[in-house]
């Protein structure tokens, strides 16, 4: 089936084994490609995601490459955008710059690096990006002075040529609404969180966005809105039992977070949180996952055969998202994301 004749609601992206390194990764893009998939995202947890990114550039043709996420301040623009252009470069114009911002303790504490006001330096670490990019593409003088980065030297020396495939998108994670208006206003893209439901989306998310993408004076299409939504499915009624087992505690590990506890609030649920965070402290990880009851699972996740998880994400998601990806909590065999892909192009 062409790209001309699917009838998908959005592109589809998969991110794989997010632990996987650099040649599983290379193993999982060439899959998704032959699956159908429209794009594959490195995350950066054990493994250096920029790498995975040319690893798979190199071996790929048509899929859609990108970072979600690069932790943002464990960086600097000037190195970003250097190694973006790059990747650029490799994959042919078909890489996405997907920046996070991380959280204070792993920006202090694991990188060694400044925080403050993430969401304005975000802004910041951004706008320093496009100006950098400016001027490789231009050749006019780098002169960016914002309120944490100031980039104002690029000798011939250092500046690369002009990228025949342009300058690399960018996209931000946003879980508060703050960031996510930042995303709205300098961003190509805003990766949502996993742990959202579409009620969420649409009454909170998606108007902060807009609210950002407003004070750009950009059209709204201007943003794309990608989501990873959890999946719970299985061949046979073992396994999926065992994937919503797995996704209820996903759920419930999320949900325990204080700063996630507003989507738990929207839907009436905040007393719910305020036993996850305790049940956290004490380590009652299993015993958290027995108060996701089926109404809450049923909101954060697509549940059933593959046929029956792609129904559910064309009804929540259609019209709502640009992108999505599928969030298996569990070990999820290529071949049920497949399955979800041709229950979707069948649709």
């Amino acid at each position: 089936m062409t790209s001309a004749e699917r009838t998908r609601p959005f592109a589809l992206e998969t991110a794989g084994d997010v632990h996987a390194g650099p040649i599983e990764f290379e193993a999982t893009a060439l899959r998704a490609e032959a699956d159908g998939y429209d794009g594959i995202g490195a995350t950066e947890l054990q493994h250096d995601p920029f790498i995975s990114i040319a690893v798979a550039a190199r071996s790929t043709s048509t899929i859609q490459l990108g970072t979600s996420i690069a932790v943002a301040f464990a960086r600097n623009p000037m190195v970003v955008a250097e190694t973006a252009n790059d990747l650029q470069l490799l994959s042919g114009g078909r890489f996405t710059l997907g920046l996070g911002s991380q959280i204070k303790p792993h920006i202090e504490r694991r990188f060694s690096m400044p925080w403050s006001h993430p969401a304005e330096r975000m802004r910041d670490f951004v706008l320093a990006i496009r100006a950098i990019q400016h001027s490789w593409q231009t050749g006019e003088k780098l002169d960016y002075r914002g309120e944490f980065y100031q980039h104002t030297l690029m000798t011939p020396m250092f500046a690369p040529q002009p990228n025949p495939h342009g300058a690399p998108r960018i996209a931000v994670a946003g879980v508060g609404q703050r960031m996510t208006e930042v995303a709205g206003e300098v961003a190509d893209g805003w990766l949502s969180h996993s742990f959202t439901t579409p009620r969420y989306l649409s009454e909170v998310s998606l108007p902060a966005l807009r609210r950002g993408i407003e004070a750009s004076g950009r059209e709204p299409s201007a943003v794309e809105v990608s989501v990873p939504a959890f999946v719970a499915t299985g061949t046979d009624q073992a396994a999926l039992d065992a994937a919503i087992l797995a996704t209820r505690k996903q759920i419930a590990f999320y949900g325990s977070t204080p700063a996630y506890a507003p989507v738990l609030e929207l839907h009436g649920w905040g007393g719910v949180h305020e036993k996850l965070n305790a049940g956290s402290r004490r380590g009652e990880w299993d015993a958290m996952a027995e108060l996701i009851d089926d109404d809450m699972l049923a909101a954060f996740a697509a549940v059933g055969s593959p046929s029956e998880v792609a129904a559910q994400l064309r009804e929540r998601f259609a019209g709502l998202v640009t992108r999505l990806a599928f969030a298996f909590s569990y070990p999820a065999a290529p071949e049920l994301g497949a399955a979800i892909v041709r229950a979707l192009d069948a649709d």
